[in-house]
């Protein structure tokens, strides 16, 4: 088939799509790390399709459909394992976030047409990071496919986040991906292939794309571990969350022999120099309420067995509640009943500094939308939609802690990131602004049975610890327990799905990265310049509607009655 004929096919538009978002599911993770680099041709293919629909004279509303279709494509082949949890609920989240991906692409477009194709295409990775940046901040966020995340298994190739966080990787995507289509097609694509080769777009394509691996190749070679070291043991129960962790399910194993399995795992891999155990995210399941939770006999087993090995601390997952004495103390998630009153539950870490320091509380703040939070516009939308854990709307707070060093470990603060906090670089930045030494992740990634959902969110964890350079210790209910170091390698990793513990040490690093010192500046950034973009978009838009051309005008006044 000639060129002309595959541009003039109707199926183009589609095959476009689908490539473009088969493209995308092979270079993310979990696949083989050289497959990474696809992402930098990835959106090619679209490229190309938004240019033959333009050409074709196609309107908007078939731009924008081709476009979803991309979305809907790439969102369904990396994340379909939401469904795991409901049909329904997984279906929910790949339409919904594909809708709001298609709005930066569609503001790419009439830029395009407004403003032309040299500062359309420029507006196109300003407009998807400022999404992307937008998409970690408000109430509906899912940045789960946030294009930087792309390299989370390729970490020997993004050593250089520790200057510019995850986003960079975005920017780093979008400048490749527009030199390689520019330099094939050119901003007209008029013509084929062969004679639109533009060498001088192309040499800065692989400049673009190889200085970075080169950059990358050179801060990790002298990387060193910093800090003093410290011995960590992480504990993987193995209780499945849909027929054993909670109170009602068919083979529901009792709270006291949960606690009971947790203690057995963890004194298996207990040394005299171990400083700090963590149990995974609702370790400590049932209802405890903050205010009398030294009264609860499995705190007071707790204490005991920490007495018995001084200079031990504990980070565990717990699900606690804050009672409040009337309505007007009460917070905004607060929930209440006549037996009650006013009281907030809270996805919650519990640090135990040592067998009698006051227990210090971390209410996990970034909250899963539909499953942990559900916005108050789309309560009655979505509340009855199971995505995966508890529905409905638990306690947060706005801070971040980091936990209080231990006596025998003066360099140990902890910052506690539960499960899907650790996709959140500047949330997590945070911490380490606040002194924290260790990235302690607490998780339960069975909801999401063996998939690569699990898989996923172990290695964005891995980005996390290269834009902090902090090590990161995690412990989960099911999945993959174990460490991972300074430049985002796992070590010490044991067996999904079986019950285990495993002992690392890691290091105690106390500098702080650019990132963590200056904090996001590529998505505020982009913001900015969208917003401006936007702003030229519609008095553009506005002038052609209703402006009057001056030429259209004289010759009205010319023209004889």
């Amino acid at each position: 088939m000639s060129y002309k004929e595959t541009g003039n096919s109707p199926w183009a538009p589609a095959g476009l799509a689908l490539l473009t978002a088969v493209l995308l599911w092979i270079g993310w993770p979990v696949h083989p790390a050289p497959l990474a680099l696809l992402l930098l041709v990835a959106w090619v293919p679209y490229l190309r399709l938004e240019q033959l629909l333009v050409a074709r004279g196609s309107s908007g509303w078939k731009v924008f459909r081709y476009s979803y279709l991309t979305l809907v494509l790439w969102n369904a082949f990396v994340t379909w394992w939401v469904s795991y949890a409901t049909l329904g609920g997984g279906i929910t989240a790949v339409v919904c976030n594909a809708l709001m991906m298609s709005a930066p692409l569609m503001a790419f477009y009439h830029t395009k047409r407004l403003l032309g194709p040299r500062l359309g295409y420029l507006s196109l990775p300003i407009y998807w990071i400022a999404f992307e940046q937008l998409h970690l901040h408000w109430d509906l966020t899912w940045p789960w496919l946030t294009l930087g995340n792309g390299f989370a298994e390729a970490t020997a190739f993004v050593q250089w986040y520790e200057y510019t966080g995850f986003l960079g990787g975005s920017v780093w995507i979008w400048a490749v991906n527009l030199l390689v289509f520019l330099g094939i097609w050119g901003r007209s694509g008029n013509v084929p292939a062969a004679r639109s080769f533009r060498p001088g777009l192309l040499g800065a394509a692989a400049l673009a794309a190889g200085l970075p691996l080169l950059l990358s190749w050179f801060i990790g070679s002298r990387w060193q571990e910093e800090g003093p070291a410290l011995e960590v043991v992480v504990v993987q129960p193995n209780v499945d969350p849909y027929t054993e962790k909670f109170q009602g399910k068919a083979n529901f194993v009792p709270y006291d022999e949960q606690l009971t399995r947790l203690l057995r795992l963890t004194e298996q891999k207990l040394t005299p120099n171990t400083r700090l155990v963590i149990w995974p995210e609702t370790a400590l399941e049932e209802y405890y309420f903050e205010q009398q939770i030294e009264a609860n006999p499995k705190i007071v087993r707790v204490r005991q067995w920490l007495a018995q090995h001084p200079g031990v601390a504990l980070l565990t997952g717990i699900t606690s509640v804050v009672m409040y004495p009337n309505a007007a103390a009460a917070s905004v998630t607060a929930r209440h009943r006549d037996d009650m009153g006013y009281y907030d539950v809270f996805n919650s870490g519990a640090y135990f500094r040592d067998a009698v320091a006051p227990i210090e509380f971390y209410h996990k703040s970034r909250l899963v939308p539909g499953v942990e939070k559900i916005p108050p516009l789309l309560t009655s939308l979505i509340a009855h939609i199971d995505l995966g854990g508890t529905v409905g709307s638990y306690g947060s707070q706005d801070e971040r802690t980091v936990f209080a060093a231990p006596a025998g470990a003066p360099d140990l603060r902890v910052a506690p990131l539960i499960c899907y906090e650790s996709i959140y670089g500047d949330f997590t930045a945070e911490y380490v602004q606040r002194g924290a030494t260790l990235l302690g992740l607490f998780t339960n990634d069975a909801w999401w049975h063996d998939s690569p959902g699990y898989r996923q969110l172990l290695r964005y964890g891995a980005l996390r610890c290269i834009e902090t350079r902090r090590d990161l210790a995690r412990s989960a209910n099911t999945g993959f327990t174990g460490f991972i170091n300074q430049k985002g390698e796992l070590f010490q990793r044991e067996t999904a799905w079986v019950p285990a513990a495993s002992r690392g040490v890691v290091h105690l690093n106390t500098e702080q990265t650019f990132y963590v010192r200056h904090g996001e500046l590529i998505g505020p950034a982009a913001q900015v310049l969208a917003v401006l973009l936007l702003i030229g978009l519609l008095v553009m838009a506005l002038n052609r509607r209703f402006g009057t051309k001056p030429v259209e005008a004289q010759e009205s006044v010319a023209r004889p009655a």
